[in-house]
Formats: C-alpha cells, sequence, structure tokens
C-alpha cells in the first residue's frame, strides 16, 4: 500500500519556483530541491519524474502568475499611458525591492537555456507572448480612445514594450537604484 503524500505538490512547485529563479537550473542541484521542499529525494522523483519535469512546471507557475499581474495591471481602467507606467514601474519596484536581485525568471531561464533546452525555452517563448499581447492590446484599446495615434503599428509597439520589459529585468539585476529604469520608463511612454 503507498503512503500518502506529506506535502502539497502546488506549495512544493511555489517553493521550487524560489530555488530555481535564485539560482538557475544547472546550479540547483536535487538536493537543494529535496531542502527547499523538506521532502526526501524518492519523493521529489516520485511526486515530479524528474529535476527537468519540476523546472518545467516552476516556469509554468511563473509564466502564470506573473503575466496575469502584468494583465492585471494593464487591464484597468484609466488611460492607457498611466496604466502602462504603472506597470513598468510596478515591475521595476519589484525587481530594486528584491535583496537576490533576481530579475525575471523566463528571462533568466532564455539566457541559461537557449540553444540547449528547447522545451524551457518554449515556455519562455510562450510567457513572452503573452507579454507581448498584453501590450498589444493595450496600445490598439488605447487607438480606439484617441489616446495614442492610429498610424503606429500596434504589433511593433507590442513587440518594443516587451523587449523594453525584458531589458529592465536585466538591468534591474545590476542596478544600484532607480535612476536608469526611471528614465526607461519615462522615454518608453514618452514614445507611445
Amino acid at each position: 500500500m503507498a503512503r500518502p503524500r506529506t506535502f502539497d505538490p502546488d506549495t512544493a512547485v511555489d517553493q521550487a519556483m524560489e530555488v530555481f529563479w535564485r539560482q538557475g537550473y544547472g546550479a540547483t542541484t536535487p538536493q537543494d530541491l529535496v531542502d527547499a521542499i523538506g521532502i526526501g529525494k524518492g519523493s521529489l522523483y516520485h511526486a515530479f519524474g524528474s529535476k527537468h519535469a519540476l523546472f518545467e512546471r516552476a516556469l509554468r507557475r511563473y509564466r502564470d502568475t506573473q503575466t496575469a499581474a502584468l494583465v492585471e495591471t494593464l487591464e484597468r481602467p484609466g488611460p492607457v499611458r498611466e496604466r502602462l507606467g504603472s506597470a513598468l514601474r510596478a515591475l521595476a519596484a519589484m525587481d530594486l525591492a528584491d535583496p537576490d536581485h533576481r530579475g525575471c525568471m523566463a528571462v533568466n531561464a532564455a539566457a541559461e537555456l537557449a540553444g540547449v533546452d528547447p522545451e524551457a525555452v518554449a515556455h519562455v517563448r510562450r510567457m513572452l507572448d503573452r507579454t507581448e499581447l498584453a501590450f498589444r492590446a493595450l496600445i490598439e484599446e488605447g487607438q480606439r480612445a484617441g489616446e495614442v495615434a492610429a498610424d503606429r503599428d500596434p504589433a511593433a509597439l507590442g513587440s518594443l514594450l516587451m523587449n523594453t520589459v525584458v531589458g529592465m529585468r536585466v538591468v534591474a539585476r545590476v542596478s544600484d537604484g532607480p535612476d536608469r529604469l526611471d528614465r526607461v520608463i519615462d522615454a518608453t511612454l514618452a514614445i507611445i
């Protein structure tokens, strides 16, 4: 008779996500995961199959929570530039407040695993696509409301905004304050 699980798999994925986010995939050992989750290696492998399978679940969790938070900010009522500025400033503040300077787990995974791990890269690509589509929808809304010039290409602006966020998240990892990120945000808003 199999013993019942003594841990919550969702909580375990959250805990693993924190470890992978802080250390990266390659530097995270199964022992690091066992220590963070508080279960034995056998339970870890029984529940998740492999370190890589747990990493993929952690990436999906990160994608779902991070993208949902961004989209929620972008979909609030109010002027488009104001919502965009709020979203960008919230991301910058979150990254700057992080004592570990982790940046974006998806961006970190892309930098570490591009060309090596197609499954992880596909998860990152889906997150970037969702982010870009959310920005594009905001630009289109702004165009309908007359807040963004109608002759601007919403797909191009969506790509620019997504790329801006990726760059900001990398810069935040090595920033000692908000000045550079504030300049990026102000310039981005002026372009839109």
